[in-house]
């Protein structure tokens, strides 16, 4: 927290690093602080977002920050998990032992832009692309003899051009049509980083996915799966890596596949609550019948299971191509 009723004498002072060595996912900066302000610091580092004023908050996922020791003096912040040709906003903070946090001057920087195929995440792998009918750009991956999209789909249109129904109330528990959301029914915070949200009569329609993909079947998640190594392991070879988006401790996550799995949460059937950010990842799929099929993925497990949603649910989805 920040305390404002302190003395000048007794808050610290600190100066944010200028942001170096910047490419399109990591950056770095830091901070020096010049004075404790009679109390020790106690934790140091950098807070970054896409959004101004950073800062160290645990319900907000979009703060991001480091943790970089203790004490005063210069210290060296790495930024990570950040993503391409994206403004963000960076300032050094310094906690004491009474719990008041200062933070320094804020500084701007702009990452690079993504090249396709460009390696970040499996030094086996590498990333190209796909444009769905909105102009969406998506990473994909190949894995085993199958091609993945990376990222969440966040297309609003089906693939005739045709509007998908926003529906952001609590209506949403009584659709037996199509919907879409975003998280927290904001896509200004949600979108880019975890696509939208989508119930199974939007997924049932056939036309969600732009020519020559498709939403996967059962079948091939757990072609998906068995490949990784079988339910017990697949998902930490799934899930990013680190605790930049998911929570501690995210068991296992090595991301050795590329899928690059977020936890992007979902929207719950019965009293259309948002839940679970942060925390697991569910994404669609198909039965062979033609029912409802969900992959899972939590912060708490190595492994990954297959789940059969409720068809209001709201679940993420990744396409497969053809």
């Amino acid at each position: 927290m920040i305390i404002n009723s302190c003395r000048k004498d007794d808050i610290p002072v600190l100066t944010t690093t200028e942001i170096s060595n910047i490419t399109s996912t990591t950056a770095i900066s830091g901070g020096n602080i010049t004075s404790e302000g009679g109390e020790p610091i106690i934790a140091r580092g950098v807070c970054w977002s896409i959004f101004s004023n950073p800062k160290i908050d645990y319900a907000k996922s979009y703060f991001q920050y480091s943790t970089d020791g203790s004490g005063p003096g210069v210290f060296t912040s790495y930024l990570t998990g950040l993503y391409p040709n994206t403004h963000y906003f960076v300032r050094a903070y310094a906690t004491n032992n009474k719990g008041v946090t200062v933070y320094g001057d804020e500084i701007t920087f702009n990452t690079e832009n993504g090249a396709i195929g460009e390696i970040i995440f499996n030094p086996d792998c590498t990333y190209s692309s796909m444009t769905d009918i909105e102009g969406n750009v998506y990473k994909t991956i190949k894995i085993g003899t199958q091609i993945w999209m990376a990222e969440n789909l966040k297309t609003t249109k089906y693939n005739d051009g045709t509007s998908i129904p926003l529906v952001g109330d609590c209506y949403w528990r009584n659709l037996t049509t199509p919907g879409y959301c975003w998280y927290n029914n904001d896509s200004i915070i949600y979108k880019k980083l975890y696509g939208a949200i989508y119930n199974w009569f939007t997924i049932n329609t056939g036309k969600l996915a732009p020519a020559g993909w498709h939403v996967p079947s059962e079948e091939e998640w757990t072609k998906l799966i068995t490949y990784l190594g079988g339910e017990e392991v697949a998902g930490g070879k799934m899930k990013e890596s680190g605790i930049t988006h998911w929570s501690i401790p995210n068991e296992s996550a090595t991301n050795e596949s590329g899928f690059t799995a977020l936890p992007s949460g979902e929207r719950y059937y019965s009293d259309c609550t948002f839940i679970s950010l942060c925390y697991s990842a569910s994404y669609w799929g198909i039965t062979k019948d033609g029912g409802t099929y969900s992959c899972f993925l939590g912060n708490e497990t190595s492994g990954c299971c297959s789940v059969s949603p409720y068809q209001q649910n709201g679940c993420a989805v990744r396409l497969v191509k053809d």
